[in-house]
């Protein structure tokens, strides 16, 4: 059955501003702290600088954060007749597991995006790395095509490296294309939170680009805690929706990984949750539909994109719903809930687990706005227009904003 068939049109162009070009930060701010804060609260709005953000955060609430670390993905070869062939690396295929991927040292499979492909037809792409003064030949292979999406296979010959050695050694860390400009040296500390751990992304989740030890700091003395989580983020974070109708829009798909101690800590501070970004956002709201479905029942653990309309209304509180997470890793003997998620956070989505979020200023037409949307309703427009008119910055590198419900719901 289709999901979709349950789902009310919702007309995209109704989430669309003019975002002027010059509103787009190119570059961070010297100072990461030192970003402007937009602060929508009790449906009003003012300005503060994130260096004060614990001003700002209820006292003893519990921060969310994503701790993906953004990877070299995006790789460049040439074929003997001197055409640039790039391929960018989107998420492991074989072996799937992040882990295994990455410590792989002799061969493993991607699903990649590749530039300039009418030029690579068939045949190997190979190009000669040197890393600590010993040579490396590494290659690429296309074995399988889907759609624009190519599963293509690395091999190299030195299995003193892994796969993400090779990486770390000649990939380029991708910055989101609208910034129109090449990465830059500076990028691969900016571009990376100061907390970022786990090897994945091919995005910063930016609203934690941020944070630093003095605001850590800070927020300590007002009994704030932070927890981690991780989303690897996709490239399909930059996909605006194309569709009119967003009903038609067919999500990404992303991994999520949340420790059994986080979920426990999350479900004592329920009411009191504030999220880091819109990838700590969806991955959190996820957690009540893993919680609601038969987790013994499925061989793969995954959020369907129209989970939350398509469903009828479940029964379970959030607290139930992290209760059944946490009494199935504890049976089965696992100390992280590892799942993938497709759910798409639009207006009429019910917020059962967060109770504010943290989040930087998003594309027009994009799912991310969608989210914004879901949670602040139509003050949305009020928000970007204050923030265009005081001068904010947009988008990955620009400033950020906290943002409370309108209306304080209790499950």
């Amino acid at each position: 059955m289709n999901e979709q068939l349950h789902i009310e049109p919702l007309l995209i162009e109704n989430y669309n501003y003019e975002l002027p070009d010059e509103r787009i930060a190119k570059y961070p701010l010297t100072e990461r702290d030192s970003s402007k804060l937009l602060v929508y609260k009790n449906r009003a709005i003012s300005e503060s600088v994130f260096s004060n953000i614990s001003e700002i955060l209820p006292e003893n609430c519990l921060l969310v954060c994503n701790n993906t670390r953004v990877i070299h993905a995006r790789l460049v070869f040439y074929k003997p007749t001197g055409a640039r062939i790039e391929v960018f690396c989107l998420e492991p295929a074989e072996p799937s597991d992040y882990v295994l991927s990455f410590s792989s040292r002799n061969n493993c499979e991607w699903k990649c995006i590749v530039g300039n492909v009418k030029k690579w037809k068939e045949g190997t792409l190979s190009r000669s790395i040197e890393i600590d003064g010993e040579n490396v030949q590494f290659s690429a292979e296309k074995v399988l095509t889907s759609g624009n999406t190519h599963r293509i296979k690395f091999t190299w010959d030195n299995d003193n490296y892994s796969f993400s050695e090779i990486l770390e050694k000649i990939g380029e860390l991708p910055i989101p294309p609208y910034l129109n400009r090449k990465t830059e040296a500076e990028d691969e500390i900016t571009y990376q939170t100061v907390y970022s751990k786990i090897e994945g992304s091919v995005a910063a989740p930016t609203a934690g680009l941020h944070f630093t030890e003095a605001v850590f700091e800070s927020l300590k003395k007002k009994n704030i805690e932070l927890e981690e989580l991780t989303l690897h983020v996709g490239a399909g974070t930059f996909q605006p929706v194309k569709s009119d109708d967003v009903s038609k829009h067919v999500m990404h798909t992303e991994t999520i990984a949340v420790p059994l101690k986080t979920i426990k800590k999350i479900q004592a501070n329920l009411g009191n949750i504030i999220a880091v970004g819109t990838t700590s956002v969806r991955t959190l709201e996820s957690l009540y539909y893993v919680g609601s479905g038969s987790l013994y029942e499925k061989n793969e653990i995954k959020t369907g994109q129209w989970e939350p309309y398509s469903l009828p209304e479940n029964p379970n509180s959030a607290y139930q719903a992290l209760q059944n997470i946490i009494d199935y890793l504890e049976k089965t003997g696992q100390d992280t809930l590892h799942a993938e998620t497709q759910m798409l956070i639009k207006p009429g989505f019910k917020f059962r687990i967060i109770n504010g979020m943290i989040t930087n200023f998003h594309q027009p037409k994009s799912t991310l706005l969608l989210l914004v949307s879901a949670f602040v309703g139509e003050d949305w427009k009020w928000i970007y227009d204050f923030a265009l008119e005081n001068d904010f910055r947009f988008l990955s590198y620009g400033d950020s904003s906290i943002l409370f419900p309108p209306i304080n719901e209790t499950d």
